[in-house]
């Protein structure tokens, strides 16, 4: 009985040996569940795999952008249906942006920059405020479209024009040019979006400065122009909707802005707009998409780059509103796309990068008429 006894309980003995080394192998195999980690940062690599369903997307993406509510709306309500990510977006001009973008560098706090200038995206490309991402659709951009070292890439192109109120002032009457708007006969009847916090005003008086510059390695003649501008302008509105209204309500009668949001605030809400692309040429800018440097959602924020740039999203944005896309492999695009003929300004964006801070600097302190501002 001993004997037996003493066998029984060495037979114990084994199979507790066994079975703890078997729950021990599972435990080393199956880890955290998370067997795919290091592959999956492989697989990253300079950012051009395709898509991110499959990846572990942290829980929510923050983008600053100034694309306005319309957008970026459409564009949270979509992605978040199709990522189950929490998709939260700060409003806000393209300068202020990048000031903001500067001021949190130690402490990020957006992942995407969605919409600006190339020439803002420069500057926070050599600020480091921006983290290298190669998109899936690389190789349909031109070298136009996309930093050389892909911190930014281009998702649509952005003319220039003069706006009108059309129920005020018929197509024959309306500027056709640059120059018509320093003439007497504009005086007080513009309306200019306040230029230091917008990208797009900042480029076109930078572009009204660089038309002489370019000769003369001098601002003044552009300085003088803009003084003359200042004097025929009525208002600085602080935002664009104050811009709009003014506008259509026949405050002033005219302003410069970008074609795209022209035509559909013309078409989808009915405002008495209409354009003029300038007969000597204008700036066309490539309006942009980053990471932002330690973005606190890296994978969520690549998933969303990705997203907002598909053929599905660039069709979208040209159809419902009007935004040209950057990509040369979308087809069926509007009509108004295919038929606008534009005369795109000669500029040398990196004069723009080191130039227009200055310039701009310039124009507010010696130029601009502080009584004209209008507050929010």
């Amino acid at each position: 009985m001993k004997f037996r006894w003493m066998m029984f309980l060495s037979l114990l003995l084994v199979f507790g040996l066994v079975l703890g080394g078997c729950m021990a192998s599972d435990e080393e195999a199956g880890g955290d569940g998370n067997t795919d980690e290091t592959s999956g940062d492989e697989a990253s690599g300079d950012g051009s795999d395709e898509g991110n369903n499959d990846k572990n997307l942290e829980d929510k993406v923050v983008v600053y952008s100034p694309h306005g509510k319309d957008i970026l709306s459409e564009f949270e309500k979509q992605f978040e249906a199709e990522y189950d990510v929490d998709m939260e977006f700060l409003d806000m001009g393209s300068q202020e942006i990048l000031d903001r973008v500067r001021s949190e560098k130690n402490n990020t706090q957006a992942d995407i920059w969605w919409g600006a200038p190339q020439v803002m995206f420069d500057e926070a490309k050599n600020a480091e405020l921006l983290q290298k991402y190669k998109p899936s659709y690389a190789d349909s951009l031109e070298d136009m479209y996309h930093d050389e070292d892909w911190y930014w890439t281009g998702t649509s192109q952005t003319p220039e024009v003069i706006l009108y109120n059309n129920k005020e002032i018929s197509e024959e009457e309306a500027p056709k040019d640059w120059d018509d708007l320093v003439k007497p006969k504009w005086k007080d009847e513009i309306i200019i979006r306040y230029p230091l916090a917008s990208g797009t005003m900042r480029t076109i008086y930078s572009s009204m400065i660089y038309r002489d510059y370019k000769e003369t390695q001098s601002p003044e003649k552009g300085y003088e122009w803009l003084q003359k501008l200042d004097q025929n302008t009525k208002e600085y509105a602080a935002n664009p909707e104050i811009m709009y209204n003014q506008v259509a309500k026949g405050v002033g009668t005219v302003s410069v802005w970008n074609m795209p949001d022209t035509v559909m605030l013309a078409e989808e809400k009915g405002y008495p707009f209409s354009y003029v692309i300038p007969e000597s040429g204008t700036p066309v800018l490539t309006e942009g998409i980053a990471i932002v440097d330690g973005a606190p959602h890296p994978e969520a924020a690549k998933a969303f780059y990705e997203f907002v740039n598909t053929e599905e999203a660039a069709k979208l944005l040209a159809e419902n509103y009007y935004r040209i896309p950057t990509r040369d492999d979308i087809s069926d695009l509007p009509e108004w796309i295919q038929e606008t003929d534009i005369n795109a300004m000669d500029i040398d964006w990196k004069v723009f990068q080191e130039k227009s801070g200055e310039w701009m600097e310039h124009w507010d302190s010696e130029i601009k008429n502080t009584e004209k501002e209008t507050g929010e």
